[in-house]
């Protein structure tokens, strides 16, 4: 008797993905064969196309599909290709992965880093993946969004079914099972979270912390890694700086706090009396103030920077310390700075970008602090500019400090002793070496001012450190004052 034939699941189309321009952002075509992207009041240049090309790309605003122009694609359109690009490196496209018809979107993904494009690593039958445990999903207005501070991109889920199948891969999942399932995302889609390590590919085991990535990403808390990468820039596309978003919603907070009720204690007799013995220290603190524009005619000396940096960041002394493991601990290295520093961890170091200095050439330098010596690093000179650039923009002024300062952090120097509060002391470490800069820089005669943001996807490209291992936390710019006109 011949047994009945075996029914076969309905095969799944696969997903199309396509370049697709972001809504703020249109497309015009200039007389002289020139194509210009406009946005928010702006206008950045393309370059000049043919007028097919002109006219196929205004297919971007539905979404131009990849296999319809991309390199290798077997119908390569190498204007188009080259537009798409610019387009992509300037941050003015996204990319919806749907059906071919364009008409329904399953997922859009939004870049987060300049030089992103989407790419699908290739998985098969066999391999078990899981989500990562930097992954998350959470609501951003009406939408649902899937990202990482791991990830290039972040990708904005308009399928309650795949959301559902990503959850399902907080436990490792073989993709021969997954596609069994219903409401399986597709490789497609698979390939692209692998890439942007949303996803990951594991041999064996569940998937734990030390399966993914380094041993040094092993030592990053989920909480710290995101608030290291969504409060500076490089490596996220929101808005970020001074710029008052809730001006329209609520009042200025007060600049001093309400009085609590009840009867005070007035200390300003005591002061007084005070006063007529304030000490040195107390008079460098009160005329400490941060000073942004400085006198390019008599700019800091490599002596008086030598001064500086010995005065406030240089090892003074070496020790060493058993960790008490029941007698069986590791010997733990220390080392004595100028500066306080949470555990005597010493996570920070200096990397100046020099523009003018006395004695010392234009470039970016590492300071070794128990050298005492300084380390040129070959970055190039686009990127250095891109550093003094991020400067002067945040302190608001027309010409780039004398020396920018850096402070980046040793990550696991410090998250490998603390846990849950790593990142929390690092910043409180870098408020206290700011502090000391601040007060070395007047006691010299010199100005100062800290820098409030850093990209640190820059940084990683001019030092080829990858940004989860070291990266910079804060920014400080020295140099002789300009004398007030």
């Amino acid at each position: 008797m011949r047994s009945p034939p075996k029914k076969r699941g309905r095969k799944i189309a696969p997903l199309a993905i396509a370049a697709r321009l972001n809504a703020r952002v249109m497309l015009e075509a200039q007389a002289d064969g020139s194509i210009a992207a406009c946005f928010d009041g702006y206008s950045a240049g393309l370059g000049k196309f043919s007028a097919d090309a002109i006219d196929r790309a205004q297919g971007l605003r539905a979404g131009l599909p990849f296999d319809r122009f991309a390199r290798g694609s077997g119908n390569a359109d190498e204007e188009i290709d080259l537009m798409v690009r610019r387009l992509g490196r300037r941050g003015l496209l996204e990319y919806r992965l749907g059906d071919r018809s364009g008409k329904k979107d399953r997922v859009v993904i939004e870049p987060q880093l300049a030089d992103y494009w989407p790419q699908a690593s290739k998985l098969s039958a066999s391999d078990t993946i899981v989500l990562s445990r930097f992954a998350y999903l959470r609501r951003r207005g009406n939408d649902m969004i899937l990202e990482s501070p791991r990830a290039g991109a972040l990708f904005k889920v308009c399928d309650s079914k795949i959301a559902g199948a990503i959850a399902a891969l907080a436990a490792p999942q073989k993709i021969s099972r997954l596609r069994r399932q219903a409401g399986f995302p597709g490789m497609e889609l698979l390939g692209l979270l692998v890439d942007s390590k949303i996803l990951f590919k594991i041999g064996g085991g569940d998937g734990r912390r030390a399966s993914e990535g380094d041993e040094n990403l092993v030592l990053w808390d989920f909480h710290d890694l995101l608030f290291h990468t969504h409060s500076t820039e490089g490596r996220q596309a929101n808005p970020l700086g001074g710029l008052y978003p809730y001006a329209d919603v609520i009042a200025p907070p007060p600049a001093v706090r309400p009085h609590w009720p009840g009867k005070n204690i007035d200390l300003k007799p005591f002061s007084v009396a005070a006063a007529e013995t304030i000490s040195p220290y107390a008079k460098l603190v009160r005329q400490r103030h941060s000073i942004r524009e400085f006198d390019d005619q008599q700019p800091i000396t490599l002596t008086e920077l030598a001064k500086f940096l010995e005065s406030t960041a240089r090892v003074q002394s070496h020790w060493t310390s058993k960790l008490d493991f029941d007698g069986d601990g590791p010997d733990i290295d220390y080392t004595t700075r100028p500066y306080p520093a949470a555990g005597s961890a010493y996570e920070l170091e200096l990397y100046l970008a020099v523009a003018n200095c006395e004695g010392l050439e234009r470039g970016f330098y590492h300071y070794d602090a128990d050298q005492h010596a300084l380390a040129p690093i070959g970055a190039g000179a686009p990127e250095l500019g891109l550093l003094f650039q991020g400067a002067e923009y945040a302190m608001d002024v027309a010409a780039p400090p004398q020396i920018l300062i850096t402070i980046a952090a040793r990550f696991n120097r410090i998250s490998w002793k603390y846990s849950a509060i790593a990142y929390s002391l690092i910043l409180k470490d870098v408020g206290v070496l700011i502090g000391m800069l601040y007060m070395m820089a007047t006691d010299m005669g010199l100005g100062g001012c800290a820098i409030g943001t850093s990209n640190i996807d820059l940084f990683a490209k001019m030092t080829g450190i990858d940004f989860h291992i070291e990266g910079p936390v804060g920014q400080f710019a020295l140099g002789r004052g300009a004398k007030p006109a």
